[in-house]
């Protein structure tokens, strides 16, 4: 069970250390192979050395494994590279077009940003799978704008009188909606951190990663 938990977690947080790695390396492909490399440790049971848990987060504890993983891996290349044993790596055109574009964000920040992307998409899932089991799946594609920021101003009223229903239930519908899409985005957190004020924390982070969207 531990071990099933652990690589549930590891497919959770798998598009943020690839983000993470595709900063850090400026090379998709080297990215996707470090990340394959780092999983398949991690979920093997293999120690990474250094690497210790901030306070029971999941997330603090999984960027900090993948940076001392990196740091092992370029430690290796370069003695290798010293030896005579590696090619010189070099970038061409098609290579250079798969590095995103850095701006001003760190790898760090690209990692937290990813992982608030990737937490909503799997809370939005599992409210739309609650809307499914209801037998409500309509009303959740109906209601959903409201919840993403896509609806603009003035379409509440319409869409009422397309559900033949007043706009202030309609309103209660939209608010009840956001409110269980808080608590599946909670529920995420719960399960990779120690006690509530690391949720709090969290939550803090989500919001400020996505601020810097």
């Amino acid at each position: 069970d531990g071990k099933r938990a652990l690589a549930e977690l590891c497919e959770a947080y798998y598009e943020p250390v690839i983000v993470y790695l595709h900063y850090e390396l400026r090379d998709g492909d080297r990215a996707r192979e470090t990340a394959h490399n780092f999983f398949t440790e991690i979920l093997a049971g293999g120690k990474i050395r250094g690497a210790e848990r901030d306070c029971g987060r999941f997330r603090s504890y999984l960027l900090g494994s993948v940076k001392h993983f990196l740091a092992n891996e370029r430690a290796a290349q370069g003695r290798l590279k010293r030896g005579g044993g590696v090619k010189q790596l070099s970038f061409d055109e098609t290579a250079a077009q798969s590095i995103p574009d850095t701006g001003q964000y760190p790898p760090d920040i690209a990692y937290d940003r990813q992982w608030a992307t990737t937490l909503l998409g799997h809370a939005l899932d599992a409210l739309r799978m609650e809307y499914e089991d209801g037998g409500k799946a309509d009303v959740f594609t109906r209601l959903k704008p409201w919840l993403t920021g896509e609806a603009e101003h003035g379409e509440q009223q319409a869409l009422a009188a397309s559900l033949g229903i007043n706009l202030n239930t309609l309103k209660s519908d939209i608010s009840r909606m956001k409110q269980r899409f808080k608590i599946f985005v909670k529920a995420e957190i719960t399960g990779t951190v120690a006690d509530g004020d690391s949720v709090r924390d969290e939550l803090s982070i989500l919001f400020e990663a996505l601020r810097n969207r």
